[in-house]
C-alpha cells in the first residue's frame, strides 16, 4: 500500500484546510486509514481515523467538531476537512494505513504504512 499526502500550507487561525491522501497498491473494507501529526519536538499524534469500509470514525478530543475524515472512493482518496484552525493545529501530518481497524486505532506503533507528511502551518 502507498500513500500520498497532499494539502498542507499556511493558513490564518480560524482558517481552513482540506489534506488528501491518495492510496493505491491495494486495500480491503477492513482497512483501517488514519491522519496523525507530529509538531518539532513532540511525539506522533493521532488525529482522526476510518474504516474504509465504512462504519467507523473515531477523532482525538483535540479536534474533535472542527476536523472531517471522510473517503472518496472514486478517487481512492482519504481527506481530512481542518476547520477553526488555531496555532496548537501546526504540525506535519501524515496519513497512515494498517488492514485491520481495531479499537486501538489511535497507536501510531499498530499502523504499517504511512506517507511522506505534509506541512499545516496556522499562523497571521
Amino acid at each position: 500500500v502507498q500513500l500520498q499526502a497532499s494539502g498542507g500550507g499556511l493558513v490564518q487561525p480560524g482558517g481552513s484546510l482540506r489534506l488528501a491522501c491518495g492510496v493505491s497498491g491495494g486495500t480491503s473494507s477492513d482497512y483501517a486509514l488514519a491522519w496523525f501529526r507530529q509538531a518539532p519536538g513532540k511525539e506522533r499524534e493521532f488525529v482522526a481515523a476510518l474504516r474504509w469500509g465504512g462504519g467507523r470514525y473515531a477523532y482525538s478530543d483535540s479536534v474533535k467538531g472542527r476536523f472531517t475524515i471522510s473517503r472518496d472512493y472514486a478517487k481512492n482518496t482519504v481527506l481530512l476537512q481542518m476547520n477553526s484552525l488555531n496555532p496548537e493545529d501546526t504540525s506535519v501530518y501524515y496519513c497512515a494505513a494498517r488492514s485491520l481497524w481495531t479499537t486501538n486505532y489511535g497507536a501510531a506503533g499498530e499502523y504499517d504504512y504511512w506517507g511522506r507528511g505534509t506541512q499545516v502551518t496556522v499562523s497571521s
